[in-house]
């Protein structure tokens, strides 16, 4: 009387064949609730080692990104530095010197400095990454350094590129501006500080520049708030889906206890 009660209850207009998995027929319902325990634990911690996973090849390739790109930026920055030419017999602004010498120095800053986070803590990650390990994903510091991460992230892709494409605007006045502005004479020099060919060059690069930049913060901004909400749904999904598994287990658990 006990087994018959204790049998999954099968409806009987429904053919046996085609709705009973291998394996479940004559199973009673506590043996029933402990492999739909030992599935969802299985199934849970697989879950969190591929999340794991997951954000280690993250880390990673942001990363490499960073470091790739400050790299190459700081390295344009410097030669920009050093091969620009100045005109001698021109008469710079001096805020406009003022303004490429900072923005030089703090371009390369920045970038250095990312290029310093990445180098710093890739090697580790990628140590890691090679082993075909599962349960070496303990030892990737990616997780207690991901504030460095997208702290070279941040530098190398936002704060970087805005700071580069200053860099143009500023280069392009400095090195157009003195172009027809000066008439050589034994005695005198004398300077035009606007409507010159060099000054319409560079006022048009800056015009180019500016609505270039605009689109660039948008973009990121765009961009980030996707992705925020992006992750925001998937957790959202992630939480209802681990509530309706609560739900069924506490109430396989009545039922067991009720048995």
């Amino acid at each position: 009387m006990m087994s018959s009660e204790l049998n999954v209850p099968v409806d009987p207009s429904t053919p046996a064949g085609c709705c009973s998995e291998p394996g479940t027929k004559g199973m009673d319902y506590r043996d029933w609730v402990r492999r739909s325990y030992l599935e969802l634990v299985t199934s849970n911690h697989h879950s969190v080692q591929a999340l794991s996973w997951r954000k280690l090849y993250l880390s990673r390739a942001k990363l490499k990104a960073s470091s790739r790109t400050s790299a190459l930026l700081s390295g344009f920055a410097m030669v920009a530095m050093v091969e620009v030419q100045l005109e001698v017999q021109y008469k710079y602004p001096q805020m406009l010197l003022i303004a490429f010498s900072a923005c030089t120095t703090v371009l390369v800053a920045v970038h250095l400095f990312a290029l310093l986070i990445s180098t710093c803590i890739l090697p580790n990650v990628e140590a890691v990454s090679n082993i075909h390990n599962l349960n070496s994903i303990s030892e990737s510091p990616h997780e207690r350094m991901h504030p460095y991460i997208e702290l070279a992230w941040g530098f190398s892709t936002v704060l970087g590129i805005l700071l580069f494409l200053a860099e143009v605007v500023l280069l392009c006045w400095i090195k157009f501006l003195p172009v027809g502005s000066i008439l050589k004479n034994e005695t005198t020099n004398i300077e035009k500080t606007s409507g010159h060919v060099g000054w319409q060059s560079a006022l048009i690069s800056t015009i180019i520049m500016v609505p270039v930049g605009l689109i660039f913060v948008v973009f990121t901004i765009h961009f980030y708030r996707s992705l925020v909400r992006h992750k925001t749904e998937r957790h959202n999904r992630e939480i209802e889906e681990l509530h309706k598994l609560k739900v069924q287990l506490d109430g396989h658990d009545r039922g067991m206890q009720v048995v």
